[in-house]
């Protein structure tokens, strides 16, 4: 009489793999997208003295040790263990830009900016915050992951930004 083991334990004797494929495609074409782990931010201020404002760049979050803010004219590490304090919260303010240059109806619409503000202690123990507008694509990922990397809870300005971070 012949036992057969169960199924997990045969072994794979060439089957198909039908998840291979999709997984590698979507591997190598994500890159063209713009997805690579990071997230469009803008640097607004801080206490780091020399730290121009309104400095574009990366939020990379991918890295297990480091969070990470890089733009061309400079890059910043803080480790995760020394952010001590996440803030989000939101600006909500009227087109008249728009309005003046394309149509009043732009005054009834309203632009919503996102904002993280990140402290944490530096290496000889002082206090430093870094203030990110975040753009509005990446906002809850960065939220989740800032959680998930730092052990500690966002907080939230008022309710508006508690619930307005899905889809603004």
């Amino acid at each position: 009489m012949h036992i057969s083991p169960p199924y997990s334990a045969r072994p794979r004797e060439g089957r198909p793999r039908p998840w291979l494929f999709p997984l590698l495609f979507l591997l190598a074409v994500a890159p063209l997208f713009g997805w690579d782990g990071g997230a469009k931010a803008t640097y607004v201020g801080g206490s780091i003295p020399g730290l121009p404002d309104s400095v574009k760049g990366k939020l990379d979050l991918t890295n297990t040790l480091l969070c990470r803010f890089d733009a061309k004219e400079i890059e910043v590490n803080v480790p995760w263990e020394k952010i001590n304090m996440l803030e989000y919260g939101q600006k909500v303010g009227r087109r008249i830009g728009l309005a003046i240059v394309v149509s009043p109806l732009f005054l009834m619409t309203k632009s919503r900016k996102h904002f993280l503000t990140v402290s944490y202690l530096d290496e000889k123990d002082r206090q430093q915050a870094l203030v990110f507008e975040i753009h509005k694509d990446h906002v809850r990922s960065v939220l989740v992951t800032m959680e998930a990397r730092t052990g500690l809870r966002v907080e939230f300005q008022d309710n508006e930004a508690r619930f307005g971070g899905e889809s603004q």
